[in-house]
């Protein structure tokens, strides 16, 4: 009897040393509880956009020049008209005046011309009557019909000389209007880069000179983002869109999407893109929230409220989860509906309360493991 009793004892032993002493600690993880709320289904850009003015001037003066007056500062709000720059027009309002003397000229010449004609025409009337009596020579009356007409003919060309000056004192009057530069919009002045005094030179067609003025309408923002092409099918217009923006961390503003490209752009190895656009809908925008800022986008394809959720991070592969039950881990099967980066609903699987790991980082993090929970995260 006590040669059966010691072994027993001994292996009663060993089992109580191996599940009280070296029994394996719990493993610690974080869990989130399953609740209700909102989960939206969303496609984001594929790389970062850029914020654009559909209103954006970058301009400079139409003719060379002496620069004479800067009326405006960098950062100026300006209103649709306002000068922005004038260049020295010593020599070009004299080239007006002289147009409009030539054009009163013209006027005057055409005028007597005319009056001529009228006078040489009662003369062939004249001559045409007293041919009919007898009473003046064929060749008198040949030679008055010739003056007549050579009178008509000199009015008509006296009345294009005047057209000719009007054209021509036009023109001066564009040249001298060219020396003002004002604003298309109303709109801020983001940079000037030239000072009085400065000779500025018009670029020539197909050459790139840096403009001397840039104005932009802030109240015309967009953002232009690429998006993939596997989710170009799944975006419309009207679509409501978040755009979040480096420069303003921590903080979103509403847009609604305008326009989706017909075509690919971008051609990267095997990435394609197609660009879309959105505009902002909120009222009130920072004042310095400015073209070439950089953005994301996310667009809004579906929204749901007071749906089951849990992270989307939470989620294995396969639609699985790890659900702790008492101090063990336990794999359930889920049906997911809506998702995005943050949420996914959840539509059967898991119930309201349930525990739901989401520090699956360890490989020791499997079903049937013993756990502790260590930390719950927020909704």
């Amino acid at each position: 009897m006590r040669r059966i009793l010691v072994p027993a004892a001994v292996a009663l032993i060993l089992v109580l040393l191996r599940w009280v002493v070296f029994r394996p600690a719990p493993v610690p993880v974080s869990i989130y509880r399953v609740n209700r709320g909102r989960v939206e289904e969303t496609v984001v850009n594929s790389r970062a956009g850029t914020v654009e003015s559909r209103l954006r001037s970058r301009m400079s003066p139409g003719l060379s020049g002496l620069v004479a007056e800067i009326p405006v500062k960098k950062g100026a709000a300006v209103k649709r008209g306002q000068v922005l720059l004038t260049l020295d027009a010593g020599e070009l309002a004299p080239q007006v005046t002289l147009a409009e003397r030539s054009l009163s000229a013209a006027r005057a010449g055409s005028h007597e011309a005319c009056l001529a004609a009228e006078q040489a025409e009662r003369d062939r009337e004249r001559s045409e009557a007293l041919a009919a009596e007898g009473l003046l020579a064929e060749q008198a009356r040949e030679q008055a019909r010739t003056y007549a007409e050579q009178a008509r003919a000199a009015c008509e060309a006296a009345r294009e000389r005047v057209k000719e000056a009007e054209a021509a004192l036009n023109a001066a009057r564009a040249t001298l209007a060219k020396s003002v530069m004002t604003a298309p919009f109303d709109g801020i002045v983001l940079d000037v880069t030239t000072e009085v005094g400065e000779w500025i030179t018009p670029s020539p067609p197909g050459v790139f000179i840096p403009p001397v003025i840039d104005l932009i309408d802030p109240t015309s923002l967009y953002v232009s983002a690429p998006v993939d092409e596997a989710d170009v099918s799944r975006v419309r217009l009207a679509l409501p869109v978040r755009i979040a923006l480096d420069a303003f961390p921590g903080r979103s503003f509403a847009g609604v999407l305008t326009h989706v490209s017909s075509f690919v752009e971008t051609q990267q190895e095997q990435n394609r893109t197609l660009t879309v656009e959105a505009v902002f809908t909120e009222g009130e925008l920072p004042m310095n929230l400015l073209p070439g800022l950089s953005a994301d986008l996310e667009i809004i394809l579906a929204q749901r409220d007071d749906v089951l959720r849990i992270p989307t991070y939470a989620i294995l592969e396969g639609d699985r989860v790890l659900v702790v039950r008492g101090d063990r881990l336990e794999e359930r099967k889920i049906t997911a509906g809506l998702k995005n980066w943050a949420f996914a609903e959840i539509a059967g699987g898991i119930q309201a309360g349930d525990r739901v790991v989401v520090s699956l980082d360890r490989p020791e993090i499997k079903a049937g493991a013993r756990v502790t929970v260590t930390e719950e995260v927020a909704p």
